[in-house]
C-alpha cells in the first residue's frame, strides 16, 4: 500500500528540477510568457519540490517503505531540498529591493533613448532609488568627451551589450542587454557631456537602465551600472 511513496517522491523531484531547468529557457525561446515562465513555472518548482521532500522523508521514516529500497528516496530528498533554493532566493532578493525597475545616474535629467520614446516614472521612482542605491551616481572621467565616447562605448560592447544606437557627436549611445537564464531584454541609454566646471579634458558619463517587462528588476539595473562603472574605470 506505500510502496508508491517512493517513486511518487522521485517523479515529483525530478519534475522540480525540470521546471526549474526550464522556466527561464522557456521564457527566452518564446515558448510561453515570461509571468507563466516566471510567477508560475519557476515559483512552483519550489513547491513541488518541497513536496517531494517531505514524501521521500515519509518513505524513509517508514520501514517497510525503506525495506525496498532507500537509494530512491534519498536522492528525491536531495534533489526535493536543493531545487527550492532558487527560487526562494529570488524572492529574497526582490524583497530586499523596491519595486522598481529603472535605474539612472541622473534621476533630475535621466538619459534619454535614441530609438524609443520611454518615460521617466518621476519622484517615487527617484526616491526609492536614492533610499536602495545611494551609490548610484554620475561617473567622472580623467577625458575629452570625444575620447570619453569612444571608453564608453568600447565598455558597452564588452559588457556584451547590443549596440543599437551611437552618435559621437552628441555623446549619446544605447544598447540592450540580455539576461542569460529568462533572456528578458533591458534597454540602456548612456550620455557623455563636459562636467560642470567646463573643463576640456574631463567628462561626466550618466547610464540608464531600465528592464522591459515587469515592475521589480530585482536589483538587476543597479547590479548593470555597477558592473559597467567598474568596466570604465
Amino acid at each position: 500500500m506505500i510502496g508508491w511513496l517512493r517513486p511518487l517522491a522521485l517523479v515529483l523531484a525530478l519534475s522540480a528540477l525540470a521546471m526549474l531547468a526550464l522556466s527561464g529557457p522557456g521564457v527566452r525561446f518564446g515558448i510561453w510568457s515570461y509571468r507563466f515562465g516566471l510567477l508560475t513555472v519557476f515559483a512552483w518548482s519550489a513547491y513541488v519540490a518541497i513536496a517531494a521532500a517531505l514524501i521521500a522523508a515519509l518513505a524513509l521514516a517508514i520501514p517497510s517503505a525503506r525495506a525496498r529500497g532507500a537509494l530512491m528516496p534519498m536522492l528525491a530528498l536531495v534533489v526535493g531540498l536543493a531545487v527550492p533554493y532558487v527560487p526562494l532566493q529570488f524572492r529574497s532578493q526582490a524583497r530586499a529591493v523596491p519595486p522598481i525597475n529603472d535605474i539612472t545616474t541622473d534621476t533630475e535629467n535621466p538619459p534619454r533613448y535614441m530609438t524609443q520614446q520611454r518615460a521617466y516614472p518621476g519622484v517615487e521612482f527617484a526616491r526609492q532609488q536614492r533610499a536602495a542605491y545611494p551609490d548610484i551616481g554620475p561617473l567622472l572621467l580623467a577625458l575629452p568627451p570625444a575620447a570619453a565616447f569612444k571608453k564608453v562605448l568600447a565598455a558597452a560592447e564588452a559588457m556584451g551589450w547590443e549596440v543599437v544606437g551611437a552618435d559621437a557627436a552628441a555623446g549619446t549611445l544605447e544598447a540592450v542587454d540580455t539576461t542569460k537564464f529568462f533572456g528578458f531584454k533591458d534597454d540602456i541609454a548612456i550620455r557623455v557631456t563636459p562636467t560642470a566646471d567646463g573643463s576640456p579634458n574631463h567628462s561626466r558619463v550618466d547610464i540608464r537602465s531600465k528592464s522591459r517587462v515587469g515592475r521589480s528588476d530585482i536589483g538587476t539595473n543597479a547590479r548593470r551600472i555597477r558592473a559597467y562603472a567598474e568596466r570604465l574605470k
